[in-house]
């Protein structure tokens, strides 16, 4: 009965770990008083800007972003950074990214790699996990099975 419990919660683990989200592409850029991360989830880039000497967020800045040789306009958002939305975000491999920065009169670049993953699955990988968690299930099930016929069959022949 206990290896059946833990065949089952081997395929409740197998099956969270196959369904869990990756963690989003990051690009990082400094100058001699910036510093720009970047997080991307699909389609949208959320930039924080923030200065080096303190890490105090950058608020009143005009942001672009140049990508893939086209100049992208950020939009400000109300918690202090800044949202890019492009479809160059959901592309592949590795681009530079160079935050283009205006505080007033003062304008910096700041420059950093992104590295987007490709999230096409693979052929051969889907449902792997899932198949694997299926197929521990159906041992433990017959696994069970056989452990209580073996019981019934020996308490009927101490019956006899």
């Amino acid at each position: 009965m206990h290896l059946l419990a833990l065949l089952c919660a081997s395929f409740v683990a197998l099956s969270v770990a196959a369904e869990a989200p990756s963690a989003p592409a990051r690009v990082e850029a400094r100058s001699a008083t910036l510093l720009a991360v970047g997080l991307v989830h699909e389609d949208r880039m959320t930039i924080h800007l923030s200065r080096l000497i303190d890490n105090a967020p950058v608020r009143d800045a005009v942001v672009n972003v140049l990508m893939r040789g086209v100049v992208h306009p950020t939009m400000a958002e109300a918690d202090g950074s800044y949202l890019l939305q492009t479809k160059d975000l959901e592309l592949p491999g590795s681009s530079m990214a160079v935050f283009q920065v205006a505080v007033g009169d003062t304008r910096e670049e700041l420059t950093g790699t992104l590295q987007v993953a490709d999230s096409t699955p693979k052929p051969q990988d889907k449902n792997g996990a899932r198949q694997f968690g299926w197929w521990v299930l159906n041992f433990a099930v017959c696994i069970g099975f056989l452990m209580l016929w073996s019981r019934r069959r020996k308490a009927a022949a101490q019956d006899d």
